[in-house]
């Protein structure tokens, strides 16, 4: 019987520990979508405790604490850390075989050297000994992500920021690139019409111009991708139910947008028309600059309302959502295709029933220009951990070239969640160390090894061209 967590961990042949402890252990770290908040790099800042990194704004924990019957206070509410870390100390040993168990104590070995299993009874030994360490200079943030061999992060930016905090954390000279990401849903959400008037009243100010017409929207919202592109932005990022594809005519659409200035309520398919316009548009700008589109599709936002009006949204009211995927995205990415202006492109996918729809949709717009051009990206979300990791490389396998893929990515709003790319990459070389040994791939380890390390850093590195932003 393996100890738990153990050197070996997920590696279940030799030939995957091989490749692991070889090839893949030791490379950098290129995590291109991330949810850290860029004003604490700047501050190098350093947490008093355990729960301010690890428990605070992490929905994963707060949806198992509830699971568990932990009360809301001691989750998001005024409980004091130490409480918040007792409850959550209670609820770990309840949460085995749930990705959860594994990252709590994979991270508490690789940060801070512990080894013990999190509950009642080691929680305060715990709490102090990692609240200690974290306080000491070591452990800053800036030193946090350096000590796990970061090459690049790239924030999850809205189009309004003034990205100073990305600015000085390039100013002060800082080893590991942290780039912005241009996040413009609010930018189209035609369902809250009073918000988004907000937004572009915001967006006027910034502009320093008038915004009366579709035309000077786009204008103002171009200047600010314009913007994120020179303060090193490659990636666009849009999190949607589905992609919009609906057919307009730009008159139609110059109508709807004095409509929605005007606060005029939109019916269901001017909504949808207006919503397809601008993701056309910020689709056009991205291949303008070379950048990478990432869609996130998938997720049943916003289910319980007493939960979102009481603590607001991404506090864990979130599921897998079962939309229809297929033939909208088929039509979005073909009319970019069409006049070659599909830029290279990341499907993410939250629902497994569609991971083979995802795996084929990119073998439809790969050209030939770019190995990879369109990708399955990695699981995501509720997926990603060991189960869904391994069906999602396995659809990409069969369908298409996991060779080719991009690697993995925090999602992450906590800086002790660099250790899921070791996860991702030990369960990688357990897929071919598995293979190899049943005799269904040749025991190559040599050109293996070239594959798993391409998968697992080196296709990121040549994918995004992220050196071009220094």
């Amino acid at each position: 019987m393996k100890n738990f967590l153990d050197k070996d961990f997920l590696l279940t042949t030799q030939t995957a520990r091989r490749l692991y402890h070889e090839y893949a252990a030791d490379l950098p770290i290129i995590d291109y979508h991330s949810h850290l908040p860029p004003d604490q790099i700047a501050g190098d800042i350093n947490f008093e405790n355990i729960t301010q990194v690890w428990l605070n704004g992490d929905h994963y924990k707060w949806r198992a604490m509830r699971a568990n019957g932990v009360d809301e206070d001691y989750i998001t509410g005024k409980k004091t850390d130490l409480e918040k870390f007792e409850q959550w100390a209670a609820t770990v040993p309840y949460t085995l075989r749930n990705p959860l168990y594994h990252w709590t104590h994979l991270e508490l070995q690789r940060y801070f050297g512990i080894h013990d299993l999190l509950s009642p009874v080691t929680a305060l030994q715990i709490y102090d000994e990692s609240s200690k360490k974290l306080q000491s200079p070591e452990y800053s943030i800036r030193n946090i992500i350096k000590s796990k061999n970061v090459e690049v992060i790239c924030t999850t930016d809205d189009p309004l920021d003034d990205l100073a905090h990305h600015r000085k954390i390039k100013a002060d000279g800082y080893e590991v690139q942290v780039l912005p990401t241009f996040r413009p849903d609010k930018a189209m959400n035609a369902d809250d019409l009073a918000a988004l008037n907000l937004y572009i009243d915001k967006l006027e100010v910034i502009a320093g111009a008038a915004i009366h017409t579709i035309n000077d929207y786009l204008w103002a919202l171009k200047a600010r991708h314009d913007y994120f592109a020179a303060n090193g932005g490659r990636l666009s990022d849009h999190g949607l139910e589905q992609v919009y594809a609906e057919d307009y005519a730009d008159a139609e659409i110059a109508d709807i947008f004095i409509k929605i200035r005007n606060n005029q309520s939109l019916d269901a398919t001017e909504a949808l028309q207006f919503k397809s316009a601008m993701l056309y548009n910020f689709a056009l700008w991205n291949h303008e600059k070379g950048w990478v589109m990432q869609l996130h599709l998938g997720a049943l936002r916003n289910n319980n309302t007493r939960g979102l009006s009481e603590l607001g949204p991404d506090t864990g009211w979130d599921s897998i959502g079962d939309f229809s995927q297929g033939r909208a995205l088929s039509k979005f990415l073909n009319r970019l295709d069409t006049t070659n202006q599909l830029s290279k492109t990341i499907l993410y996918n939250l629902n497994p029933a569609d991971n083979e729809l995802m795996a084929s949709m990119t073998g439809n717009f790969n050209d030939g220009s770019v190995a990879g051009k369109i990708q399955f990206g990695s699981a995501w979300w509720f997926l990603d951990q060991k189960d869904g990791m391994t069906k999602q490389m396995n659809a990409l396998s069969n369908i298409g070239l996991l060779s080719r893929l991009v690697g993995m990515l925090t999602d992450s709003r906590s800086f002790l969640s660099f250790p899921r790319h070791e996860y991702f990459r030990r369960l990688v070389c357990n897929l071919f160390g598995d293979d190899i040994e049943n005799g269904e791939l040749p025991n190559d380890i040599e050109w293996t090894g070239k594959i798993v390390q391409d998968i697992c850093y080196y296709n990121a590195k040549n994918y995004f061209n992220f050196d071009q932003s220094k």
